[in-house]
């Protein structure tokens, strides 16, 4: 918890004035027994009511002082608890952003929501209690046990009895509740994630008629929850009893010597009852040292948690590449007193060795394994890929087609092998300059809430409304978005759930095109189109995107089927590259592909 400590230093009037308010209530609260023992000793016994009203009066006083120096504090504990909550987030949340996608398998999503939510809360929490109650409960029971004392020496040492006593108990039902709820934090990751998964899948559960099958593994996680928190509870439930048992007595303890003591005139009433007055309030503040002591263990789980995250480094690391070479810069300066025709001829020349040497991509002996898998998903792939080529990549599910792709922008790093681009390494490349060349379309379409407008300019913030139409157009969106009577404001749901999965991937795709990018990647993203819009939508992109790389990833062979390039996998390997025609004569695995989908006539048409 420690390391969270940071996030006080934005807050320190906060921190300061918080606590100080409330020491001043409870220095005050510790001056009402002795002000009450005066009004019995004094006023009462004397009969003098305008003494009694009179320390009446500074009673109230005392109240109403307590009452705002409390405010204060409370104030200052809102402020700082809340603050420091969001500026936590905030930073979990870009931390999270910055994790490869090797972590986040790792972690799991679930895990992660469950962090930068509940987690957070909890920490929340204890900055809260921290200005509250951290510094007033341990000076109320130390205060009380010294103005015992001061009252009367001897029968103060019930207080200096009681004190260990009770912080035994406390020890004891403590260190026992500790690890539930460590383990009581993860046992809620399950339940964020079935939870998760049922809201997401709620169509196919519904489906498959597996409502109640869902019903009971909620039930059975959530009674998980329920068990742990029920043994703590148990253990909890000891504390009270146990604390107020010992505390009783000693209040007994009080009246019976006391009386004793009030009987030789060594103590007044007013005195027995200021003893039993601070036997009360140090009980009280023990129940609160015991429920701090319960919320801290949970936020030093919690802060475990987060500090696992923050102390997660991503594993692909950032190259500083930005395409700006200086060399470039210092061939200008040289070319300064060059003819325009020297300079048009040499870049003419520069540019056509450039193309026609240089592929656009080069994957060199790439092999790939995902985290905890000895085996390769993808082994020994070697192909150049010229500026402007469209390659097609198919294969049966699992044989690596979508990690082939998910490579190029470096979503995951290559366990073998390099990936060239424009003849530099990927990995020298930092990330802005490398992704900002892709444009990607995912297999599983995903749409933001917001208008379409908002969701098209997700990649280009400043894109026009000719590059979104033409977008759009080049996508086969632009009917369905123009029959909608707000058109490109037309609302997107959560997920774009009022919209159909063609429309939906034709929004993705219209989405991955404003900006123009380089290179395109379409991974199985017209599953949910019909042949025909299928077709119009490779032949748009063939005729208004010629200079762009394309990679269609497909499991149709007649998506792929006219590609520059085609690479065949299967379960990782590489079976075969090349064009349609000479893959039909040469790859069993993709003539069985083939003719398994499409008669002879289509195959060779």
């Amino acid at each position: 918890m420690k390391k969270l400590t940071r996030y006080l230093k934005s807050f320190k009037k906060q921190v300061i004035i918080g606590p100080f308010f409330k020491l001043l209530e409870a220095i005050f609260e510790l001056i009402v027994p002795l002000v009450m023992a005066s009004i019995i000793d004094k006023g009462i016994a004397n009969g003098d009511k305008a003494y009694v009203l009179k320390m009446g009066g500074v009673m109230i006083l005392l109240g109403v002082l307590g009452l705002i120096f409390a405010l204060i504090c409370q104030y200052s504990a809102a402020l700082a608890s809340q603050g420091v909550g969001t500026k936590l987030r905030n930073d979990l949340f870009r931390h999270i952003n910055h994790l490869s996608y090797k972590e986040i398998d790792t972690i799991g999503t679930n895990s992660l929501i469950t962090r930068i939510t509940n987690d957070v809360n909890q920490i929340q929490l204890v900055v809260a209690m921290l200005i509250r109650l951290v510094i007033r409960a341990p000076f109320l029971v130390i205060g009380a046990t010294v103005m015992a004392l001061m009252i009367d020496l001897k029968l103060g040492l019930i207080f200096l009895v009681v004190a260990p006593l009770v912080s035994i108990v406390l020890y004891i039902v403590m260190s026992r509740s500790v690890p539930f709820y460590k383990v009581r934090q993860s046992k809620l990751d399950k339940v964020s994630l079935i939870t998760r998964e049922n809201l997401a899948g709620a169509r196919v559960i519904r489906a498959f008629s597996k409502q109640e099958h869902e019903k009971e593994r909620f039930h059975e996680s959530s009674d998980e929850v329920a068990d742990i928190a029920i043994q703590v509870g148990k253990l909890s439930a000891i504390l009270n009893p146990a604390t107020f048992t010992i505390l009783n007595v000693a209040i007994i303890a009080i009246i019976w010597f006391g009386g004793f003591r009030v009987d030789n005139g060594s103590l007044t009433q007013g005195q027995i009852i200021a003893f039993v007055n601070y036997m009360t309030q140090i009980s009280l503040a023990l129940v609160v040292v015991a429920n701090l002591v319960v919320i801290f263990t949970k936020g030093s789980a919690s802060a475990a948690r987060i500090n696992e995250i923050f102390e997660t480094e991503p594993s692909i690391v950032e190259g500083d590449y930005t395409g700006n070479d200086k060399t470039n810069i210092e061939n200008n300066k040289n070319n300064e007193n060059k003819t325009e025709n020297q300079k048009l001829s040499e870049k003419q020349e520069k540019s056509n060795i450039f193309t026609n040497i240089i592929p656009k991509i080069q994957f060199n002996d790439v092999s790939f394994s995902y985290l905890g898998n000895e085996e390769y998903s993808l082994e020994h792939l070697t192909v150049d890929i010229q500026k402007g080529e469209t390659i097609g990549i198919i294969g049966g599910t699992g044989s690596g087609k979508s990690t082939l792709v998910n490579l190029l922008p470096r979503f995951y790093d290559v366990t073998k092998g390099s990936i060239l681009l424009d003849g530099i390494d990927i990995k020298q490349y930092d990330f802005n300059t490398l992704r900002k060349q892709f444009g990607i379309v995912p297999q599983r379409a995903a749409l933001f809430s917001g208008t379409i407008l908002e969701n098209m300019r997700f990649a280009k913030e400043d894109a026009s409304m000719e590059e979104i139409q033409k977008a759009a157009r080049i996508a086969q969106a632009e009917e369905f978005i123009e029959s909608k009577p707000e058109g490109y404001q037309t609302m997107i749901s959560q997920g774009g759930k009022n919209l159909s999965g063609g429309q939906k991937q034709r929004l993705t795709i219209a989405r991955a095109l404003v900006g123009n990018p380089e290179i395109l990647i379409l991974d199985d993203s017209a599953s949910a189109l019909d042949f025909a819009t299928d077709a119009k939508l490779r032949t748009s992109i063939q005729e208004e995107c010629e200079e762009m790389t394309v990679f269609i990833v497909s499991q149709r062979a007649n998506s792929i089927k006219y590609a520059d390039k085609i690479i065949v996998l299967d379960d990782g390997l590489v079976k075969g590259i090349g064009t349609h025609e000479e893959l039909f004569n040469s790859c069993e695995v993709y003539r069985e592909i083939c003719l398994s989908q499409l008669s002879e006539e289509e195959v060779r048409r």
